[in-house]
């Protein structure tokens, strides 16, 4: 299996002013990766309509609905670290995790994410990173 996180699905920083902008950044990634299709960018917008990807410190992990599971190809990760924090429906983010699981697969991968930025040193360290390169050592641990 290849590896969910590569330093190709890191950007540092993003460009997007606005949480639609945000998903649709952390969604191409995945796209420019081959690990889902166009569509699922779309899943992407119609879960955060269901409900909100937020989940504190700093991050959002938007994903796709089950029934875009057809257009994932392999599971991925995207991580979009920002300079100015995004306005998320109140909220204050900062990284934007994309993320498409096979199988389920994302459940594991959300797990691991999860424990990351539950950790408010570990945050702090993400935030203090100075490149995709430094970001990509500081979270290698999803590959594992």
């Amino acid at each position: 299996m290849s590896d969910i996180l590569t330093l190709s699905l890191i950007k540092v920083p993003g460009t997007a002013a606005s949480k639609d902008d945000a998903i649709r950044e952390a969604g191409q990634l995945l796209v420019d990766a081959g690990a889902v299709d166009s569509d699922y960018v779309n899943a992407m917008f119609e879960r955060e309509k269901s409900v909100s990807t937020y989940m504190g410190n700093s991050l959002a992990i938007p994903h796709g609905t089950n029934e875009a599971k057809d257009t994932i190809q392999r599971s991925a990760l995207s991580v979009v670290r920002y300079d100015q924090p995004i306005d998320w429906d109140g909220n204050e983010v900062r990284f934007v995790v994309g993320i498409a699981g096979v199988e389920g697969g994302h459940l594991e991968i959300l797990g691991k994410i999860a424990i990351l930025f539950s950790d408010t040193d570990e945050v702090d360290q993400l935030l203090a990173a100075g490149s995709a390169e430094e970001l990509y050592q500081l979270l290698h641990a999803v590959n594992e």
